[in-house]
């Protein structure tokens, strides 16, 4: 089956979609800070990368799949200190995803899969709430395999479960494999590694990156990430999105 991006077709292709085949992914980031090395976007290259993969993986499955336009505001209130942070409320942002899967669904793509990168308390919280809203409502199901929990999180990188994940290794080395001519290779290579983890600040009660021991928004060893490992890691983004996705549907 196809892979297409959904923003590209027309109505007509979309009409002509076998409904009960067709799965939509929706690419979730941030306009955030990631260190003085790494673009604005890089939650939102992970995500796009994590559905593209995960999407291929699904059309062989036998579905057909659509790639949405990303959603590249989210709640970001850890960075929200640093200039180029737009942070958008848990309401605003769980309304946003329910509000798009119910449209598709209005068209018959009833069922919605959420590729996220973006790993803020608020964040995740909001996307759970719209998961609910969505099972509540009936009309639209979103899919969300949390990578943050198990067992996907166990399938990343040794960085990524450390906690000590923002900017770093894990995220740079993405980056690297999807949009090299993004990355500041000079300041990228100097910068000393900071072992401060996010999730032991998150569960300490830390509200800020800057609390958290991250001073220039990263975190993590970013001078050892390359793009062979982004290569791998964006597979296993893929492999999760998909494994979840038909385990949810019962096809896995």
């Amino acid at each position: 089956m196809a892979v297409r991006r959904f923003d590209e077709m027309t109505w007509e292709e979309v009409q002509d979609l076998d409904r009960a085949r067709t799965l939509a992914i929706l690419p979730v980031g941030a306009t955030e800070a990631h260190g003085p090395h790494l673009p604005l976007s890089t939650d939102v290259l992970i995500s796009e990368a994590m559905a593209r993969a995960g999407g291929d993986r699904l059309a062989d499955a036998g579905y057909e799949v659509v790639l949405l336009p990303a959603l590249a505001y989210s709640p970001a209130a850890f960075a929200s200190g640093f200039a180029g942070t737009i942070s958008l409320s848990e309401a605003t942002s769980t309304a946003l995803l329910v509000e798009v899967a119910r449209g598709l669904a209005a068209h018959g793509i009833r069922r919605t899969i959420v590729a996220n990168s973006h790993f803020d308390p608020a964040n995740i919280r909001a996307l759970y709430a719209a998961v609910d809203q969505c099972r509540q409502g009936g009309e639209a199901e979103l899919i969300y395999p949390d990578l943050t929990r198990r067992p996907w999180a166990s399938r990343l990188t040794d960085e990524f479960k450390s906690g000590a994940c923002h900017a770093g290794q894990f995220e740079g080395s993405v980056v690297l494999a999807e949009r090299p001519d993004l990355v500041r290779e000079q300041i990228r290579a100097g910068l000393p590694p900071n072992p401060q983890s996010l999730s032991v600040a998150i569960r300490d009660g830390k509200q800020s990156f800057e609390e958290a021991g991250g001073d220039r928004a990263y975190f993590g060893i970013p001078a050892a990430a390359t793009a062979e490992e982004g290569a791998r890691t964006i597979a296993s983004l893929g492999e999760i999105l998909a494994e979840a996705t038909l385990a949810h549907l019962g096809d896995g």
